[in-house]
């Protein structure tokens, strides 16, 4: 089994596919590193060597970051937009979308589950 950037690649996958387990590595981005290691991207996981895979990994750490590095500044940069308090900052801290998508009726991935507010009513009417 192919460990890079402390990710296990499933092995029945091709290699094209199986990079893009990794966070931040796409399907384009995939096929250059494949390209750039010299190795053909149509090959299954399971049938690379062990040179291959090394040449993949360098070839992954030249290109930028990945994984553990690119998660970590993604949220440093949430941190400072929310301690300037930018309109951003405060969307990422109430839970709301942050690109001018509506939220009057949609949004329910962002905001979770909808509020029982009726039901809340309903209670109150069936104690009196």
């Amino acid at each position: 089994m192919a460990r890079i950037a402390g990710v296990d690649l499933p092995p029945q996958k091709r290699i094209w596919v199986g990079l893009t387990s990794i966070y931040g590595i796409g399907q384009p981005r995939a096929r250059s590193l494949c390209t750039k290691a010299d190795v053909e991207y149509t090959k299954k996981i399971k049938d690379l060597t062990e040179e291959e895979i090394n040449r993949l990994r360098q070839a992954i750490e030249s290109e930028g970051r990945v994984e553990g590095d690119l998660r970590k500044e993604i949220q440093m940069n949430i941190r400072r937009l929310i301690e300037i308090q930018c309109y951003r900052g405060l969307r990422h801290r109430r839970n709301l979308p942050v690109r001018g998508q509506r939220t009057h009726t949609n949004a329910r991935t962002r905001k979770g589950p909808r509020k029982g507010a009726v039901a809340a009513k309903k209670k109150v009417a069936a104690r009196k």
